[in-house]
């Protein structure tokens, strides 16, 4: 039997045009954005939890959120691409999801510089 495909909570740091790149090719994609740009991260997290979804994000907050203060998560995906444009964002991310998608549920992952680093919790 397939795994079956994970759904992805998308953080609103990742920008527009990552974002419709992830609706577009995956089944299961909700967008902060799309329901409230200032959501707080915290409630990004329960929410993720609650729909059992992976956070793709750009916001380091998360990692303290999930090592400092010890909350729940379904995995995050901390993509360290502050500067690079969107195009090169789904570059990124189309290599991590190509290569790694088995690995991100319940994992904190970091991609900085050509490199992945996952941790499971």
């Amino acid at each position: 039997m397939p795994a079956k495909a994970p759904k992805f909570l998308i953080d609103v740091s990742l920008g527009v045009v990552a974002t419709q790149w992830l609706k577009d090719n995956f089944e299961d994609v909700v967008a902060v954005r799309d329901v409230d740009l200032r959501m707080l991260d915290h409630s990004i997290l329960a929410w993720a939890v609650e729909e059992n979804r992976i956070v793709i994000t750009l916001d380091k907050d998360f990692g303290e959120l999930v090592y400092r203060n010890n909350l729940e998560h379904r995995g995050i995906l901390l993509l360290r691409l502050e500067s690079e444009t969107g195009l090169r964002k789904i570059e990124v991310l189309s290599f991590i999801l190509n290569q790694y998608l088995d690995s991100l549920s319940n994992s904190f992952c970091v991609y900085q510089n050509g490199r992945i680093r996952i941790s499971s919790q």
